[in-house]
């Protein structure tokens, strides 16, 4: 029972390193396929001519690079903490799946944690309870500061884990992640 040392293994920094540069990079793709969108718009439309609409797509392509570069950054001013499990919800809920107003059942699983600064979190998942079942009201947990995860301190009972970079689950007998190779903390 303790928490691991492996998250000062050398694949968790390539992994949030890898992370920001695909965040930065699908926002650039976006960013070019609005202005090229804009533009033949502008081309082929009788509502907006160019340059009217290369400068609306420049200026949506702009907002959408700002995005990936401060979406990146975001994980950089995140800290580690400890806390521990308080409470537990099941909610059910309806929620609107098309455009008849068509309903569909929801049930929302929630994991209520209070961190040692008295905050409490909330680890949040809908029509799956496998992260619910995985915690225990008492249980002590550590977030992760750049990762954005949680680790429990005992996991001596659990027969899965999940991975702290991506969430992948795993069998607990496994060391290292299958989905992006950081070892698996236990």
């Amino acid at each position: 029972m303790a928490y691991s040392t492996k998250i000062n293994d050398p694949a968790f920094d390539i992994y949030k390193q890898n992370s920001k540069k695909w965040k930065f990079l699908f926002s650039l793709i976006i960013a070019i396929a609005a202005v090229v969108g804009f533009y033949i718009y502008g081309e082929n439309s009788h509502e907006m001519d160019n340059p009217e609409a290369l400068q609306i797509g420049m200026g949506v392509g702009l907002m959408f690079i700002l995005i990936g570069f401060f979406s990146g950054r975001s994980n950089n001013y995140q800290y580690t903490w400890d806390g521990v499990v308080v409470d537990k919800k099941i909610k059910h809920t309806t929620k609107d799946i098309g455009y008849d107003h068509i309903k569909a059942e929801r049930i929302v699983y929630r994991v209520i944690i209070q961190g040692e600064d008295g905050k409490t979190y909330e680890i949040r998942n809908e029509d799956d309870d496998t992260v619910y079942n995985y915690y225990d009201i008492g249980d002590k947990v550590r977030h992760h500061g750049g990762l954005h995860s949680y680790e429990k301190f005992d996991k001596s009972g659990d027969e899965i884990i999940f991975c702290n970079a991506c969430g992948y689950l795993h069998e607990i007998e496994e060391d290292v992640c299958r989905n992006c190779g950081c070892p698996l903390l236990k």
